[in-house]
């Protein structure tokens, strides 16, 4: 599984907690600009994108959603609500591969987001 950090903050806080969660099953996680980060998953290179800003949906996904589409995107996290376990798994499960959050939400999230790629 190949995951790539975009968005506008924590990018490297993302990418720690990433490897932390996914451990061995992710044979890369990688710190990209929006842009390259959004082709990458288009591409293919990249099976996932996480990305942070302020909002959870703006700076996080703008890129991911103009390039790799809106059907491909969630916002999962925002200020003052962020989505509940199973809406999060239902986002998975229906196929999104990129995945918007605020900074201060990427301990919550993450762990819910990785564990239900890996089925866990």
């Amino acid at each position: 599984m190949k995951i790539v950090i975009g968005g506008q903050i924590e990018k490297e806080k993302i990418a720690e907690t990433v490897r932390r969660e996914a451990g061995d099953r992710a044979t890369s996680v990688t710190v990209m600009g929006d842009i390259e980060a959004a082709m990458a998953l288009k591409s293919g290179a990249a099976d996932y994108y996480f990305g942070a800003c302020n909002t959870g949906g703006g700076g996080a996904l703008a890129m991911a959603i103009a390039i790799a589409g809106a059907s491909q995107c969630i916002t999962v996290g925002m200020p003052g609500k962020i989505l509940s376990n199973e809406e999060i798994i239902a986002g998975v499960n229906a196929g999104k591969k990129a995945f918007g959050f605020t900074g201060q939400d990427t301990e919550i999230v993450v762990p819910v987001i990785i564990k239900a790629i890996l089925g866990a």
